[in-house]
């Protein structure tokens, strides 16, 4: 005689998770739209603010326009002030900036692809210590470069600020990660096989698969140095070499010990404004590259 098997019964989590599944869903896209905001309040802020005299600065709803026609007259102090000093404080940000920049790619690309692709001693050693040293803050070594630039004579001139920037570590670091993901050997090997030395094989066949990677180094490397400011404000002294941020708080500082219609307050805000506008094109540029270098870097 047999018996009939009991029914297994309902499983229920499927129905459970489904249910909870659009709640989640619009949790975070609730978190996300907040911290968009969060984000894009004080670049709100810093736009609606441009358009405004001193005293509607001060007076007016602080994230609403008051007279936009002021925003073209802002403009024209901003760049006609004291002998177009803000011009020359911008030039001498896209020189600090373009010089670091390239240097600092292209250090990062040769210490990255000999890390990835060559057998060294204390190779692993170097390259922890290296690592190391992307936890160490800038502006802990600001002194000690200070101190050790001094030496040569090289403080209060453009090397004071260039210098210091062209070792970065994140760089090495993503450069190595790239090589080791995007560059098989068995590609390298075949290329000196056909003959190339070391020099051709990184440049005709390394470099155009590391661009992604490079592109990004270069980004973070020129707004490091493009949004820098304890560094040069260490290492000069002359006006005429300043970058937009410290030339800027040198204008905030006036600003503050002055009134009324003298007050610099609205240069300073539009030159706020304006300082950031070539990273925004840069970056909206070169997006399909650093987005792609960013994408392999977080594989490993």
């Amino acid at each position: 005689m047999t018996t009939a098997a009991a029914p297994a019964p309902a499983v229920t989590a499927p129905a459970a998770r489904r249910e909870s599944g659009p709640r989640g869903r619009v949790t975070v896209n609730v978190v996300m739209v907040a911290m968009i905001l969060y984000f894009l309040m004080p670049f709100w802020w810093l736009v609606v603010a441009a358009t405004k005299d001193n005293d509607a600065l001060f007076s007016t709803a602080a994230l609403w326009f008051h007279s936009p026609g002021s925003f073209f007259t802002n403009l024209q102090q901003l760049f006609t002030y004291n002998d177009g000093e803000y011009l020359r404080w911008m030039g001498n940000t896209a020189v600090y900036a373009g010089v670091s920049g390239v240097g600092a790619t292209a250090v990062a690309t040769l210490a990255g692809y000999a890390f990835a692709k060559y057998r060294f001693p204390g190779r692993n050693l170097l390259f922890s210590s290296l690592l190391g040293a992307i936890m160490v803050p800038a502006t802990a070594l600001a002194i000690p470069t200070y101190l050790l630039l001094s030496k040569v004579e090289l403080t209060n001139t453009m090397w004071a600020v260039i210098l210091p920037q062209l070792l970065n570590p994140f760089g090495v670091y993503l450069v190595r990660v790239y090589v080791q993901e995007s560059l098989p050997d068995e590609l390298l090997e075949a290329a000196r096989m056909d003959g190339a030395g070391e020099m051709r094989v990184l440049w005709s066949v390394a470099l155009p698969t590391l661009k992604p990677a490079l592109v990004t180094v270069l980004l973070f490397s020129m707004v490091g140095t493009w949004n820098n400011f304890f560094l040069p404000l260490v290492m000069l002294n002359n006006d005429k070499l300043f970058p937009l941020t410290v030339g800027l708080q040198s204008w905030y500082e006036g600003a503050m010990i002055q009134s009324g219609a003298n007050a610099l307050f609205t240069l300073v805000i539009a030159g706020s404004l304006v300082a950031i506008l070539p990273l925004i094109v840069t970056f909206l540029l070169l997006q399909r590259y650093w987005r792609g270098g960013l994408t392999v870097g977080s594989l490993k």
